[in-house]
């Protein structure tokens, strides 16, 4: 069977539905080597990074999601992300909720500290939640829950991916390292200098 392909189908906030279809199912590819993605349409990095700046000043809510490949120091540069990471949460007033286990904990857990495989709307819903980054998400996780989220909240989604991106997020950068880390803080640093 051959799936057509959609061309103005855009990523945007839900709730979409209980069955959101994927992005790439919609036609959406990831991003071309040195270009990112803004709501499914291919746009160079700087662009994406300035839109994101505007989204997490913007937010009432805004929390960073760090995976464990930011929380565990488990290869050189993790220490320095994580640093970053923080000094950009601060820098938006934004909460940081770790992600640091993604087994499920079922039949019972605590949405106001853990995202689950399963239910991340659990903890999008609990914390009202406006914009939300994924950050050292492994990239098999940040797909399925970006698609829930998007599929039972109004949630804003931004996917900071070391690899490929995710299309099932609103905003994602490609290959996020230090140097995309330190150049977005800059951003964000020189928006809220403007708006004040």
């Amino acid at each position: 069977m051959e799936l057509k392909k959609v061309t103005n189908y855009q990523v945007l906030p839900g709730p979409e539905g209980f069955l959101p279809p994927s992005a790439a199912s919609m036609g959406i590819d990831l991003p071309s080597k040195d270009m990112s993605l803004i709501e499914g349409r291919e746009v160079p990095e700087e662009e994406a990074m300035q839109k994101i700046a505007e989204k997490l000043l913007g937010a009432k809510n805004p929390v960073f999601f760090p995976g464990p490949q930011i929380l565990w120091t488990w290869k050189e540069g993790v220490e320095e992300k994580a640093a970053l990471i923080k000094q950009m949460a601060d820098a938006v007033g934004a909460k940081i909720i770790p992600m640091p286990d993604y087994r499920p904990k079922y039949p019972k857990i605590n949405p106001a500290i853990e995202i689950n495989p399963n239910h991340p709307n659990l903890t999008i819903w609990h914390n009202k939640i406006d914009v939300c980054v994924f950050v050292g998400v492994h990239c098999h996780y940040a797909n399925v829950a970006l698609k829930i989220i998007r599929g039972g909240s109004n949630c804003y989604t931004i996917a900071l991916c070391g690899v490929a991106g995710h299309e099932d997020a609103m905003i994602t950068l490609r290959e996020a390292g230090v140097p995309s880390y330190k150049r977005l803080l800059e951003i964000i640093k020189e928006k809220k200098g403007v708006s004040k």
